[in-house]
């Protein structure tokens, strides 16, 4: 397990040197938000790092309902049975294991690891621009459905979940890097994501926190680049 703190967000990354998961804490003045709950192991790390902050944790916000970002929920219901859990309304159906598509989505099947066995009941359904603390909401759908982005509006650090990787290069959601495939091979749509990642871009992030892989201190101009390189592949698979 691995800690990095930037600013009030402090990114604890499990397998860090193998198959990178985060997860990260938010510091508020009433407590600690976790932003996505990593597997079922996670569960120790995190309660350890929230305790040497010496914040409770308050809110538990997920970025989606992949299984990887949200393994450890029902165990840490257990240990914080007062902390609200928050996602976006459209996954939310994903937490429950409705991998349904909805009318007017693209009609790609969802992929990735779709929790079947979570009984936790979200507390807050999220969306578009609303607030959580001193996070600002985004929706960017593309790697699921209902995908979430959180930017911390005091710090301009942006929490993106899958929207963006860092491990194996930076890339937009659904842009295969051989050295670390997995989150485009979980990705629902390209098109979506490519969007939603020109959208986060737009907002030039001092940094850029992600699912997999380390933070990345000013990343706009390489994330233009990586833009740019899956509108690339897009149009070269379209042919």
């Amino acid at each position: 397990m691995l800690r990095t703190t930037i600013e009030q967000v402090t990114q604890i990354s499990f397998l860090p040197r193998l198959f990178p998961i985060n997860v990260y804490l938010v510091e508020e003045s009433d407590g600690i938000t976790l932003i996505d709950a990593g597997m079922s192991f996670s569960q120790k790390g995190i309660l350890q790092a929230a305790a040497d902050i010496g914040k409770p944790i308050k809110r538990i916000v997920l970025t989606h309902a992949h299984g990887d970002h949200v393994g450890a929920l029902d165990g840490l219901m257990k240990e914080l049975p007062n902390a609200s859990v928050c996602i976006s309304r459209r996954d939310a159906l994903l937490l429950k294991g409705n991998a349904e598509l909805q009318p007017g989505e693209p009609q790609t099947p969802i992929r990735g690891d779709i929790p079947k066995n979570i009984t936790t009941v979200p507390d807050v359904l999220l969306e578009d621009g609303d607030s959580i603390g001193s996070l600002k909401a985004i929706a960017t759908p593309g790697h699921t459905p209902g995908h979430m982005a959180f930017l911390d509006e005091r710090s301009g650090i942006l929490i993106a979940g899958d929207a963006w990787q860092t491990r194996g290069g930076l890339a937009v959601s659904g842009v295969m890097k051989p050295w670390f495939p997995f989150p485009a091979m979980a990705t629902w749509n390209k098109e979506q994501a490519l969007e939603s990642a020109g959208m986060l871009t737009a907002l030039k992030p001092a940094v850029l926190a992600v699912g997999h892989g380390r933070m990345l201190r000013n990343p706009a101009d390489a994330m233009q680049q990586a833009v740019a390189e899956a509108e690339s592949t897009l149009r070269r698979n379209a042919r």
